[in-house]
């Protein structure tokens, strides 16, 4: 399958998945593992709790997170190999660092609360049952964020594909 094609599912999917579900950790997660798979349930649900900025805090971007726990799901080092004598882990390093890059260069922060001042004016307090409220209704899980997870989602994806993590495509 061409490139573009692939790169414009995953990031479909991720903006699906956020305004569907929402969980942006899990959602890029989610559309990388319909799309190339390799990722295991317990690597998705290991994700769960770190939406919305680790734990619903404004923290690092889920988005961001989960796209590094997809890279050491593709290239991480293996629990029998901790040793990582290969230094495999210097490998994935350097992707996530690339994923940082991209987050830095187009929200100038990986910082989900500052990501939200950016596209939404403002940072909400997520863990807060009015200011969540206040979040859905400016846009939250309709165009705004949908669009965060969207991007990894593809950055990611593009990632995996120059660096030949994915079988098959």
């Amino acid at each position: 399958m061409e490139r573009e094609p692939i790169l414009d599912r995953v990031e479909s999917l991720g903006i699906e998945y956020e305004r569907k579900y929402g969980g942006c950790s899990q959602c890029v997660i989610g559309a990388i593992r319909d799309t190339f798979g390799g990722i295991d349930d317990s690597v998705f649900k290991a994700a769960t709790g770190l939406a919305g900025g680790v734990g619903l805090t404004g923290a690092t971007c889920g988005a961001l997170t989960g796209a590094a726990m997809a890279i050491g799901a593709f290239l991480g080092r293996e629990y029998d190999q901790f040793a990582d004598p290969e230094r495999i882990r210097f490998t994935t390093f350097e992707l996530v660092r690339r994923m940082v890059a991209r987050f830095e260069e187009e929200y100038g922060s990986t910082l989900c609360r500052h990501i939200q001042e950016k596209i939404m004016g403002r940072s909400y307090r997520l863990y807060d049952e009015g200011e969540h409220k206040d979040f859905i209704e400016a846009g939250g899980h309709d165009d705004k964020c949908p669009v965060v997870v969207g991007k990894a989602a593809r950055w990611l994806a593009e990632i995996l594909l120059e660096e030949d993590l994915v079988q098959g495509h």
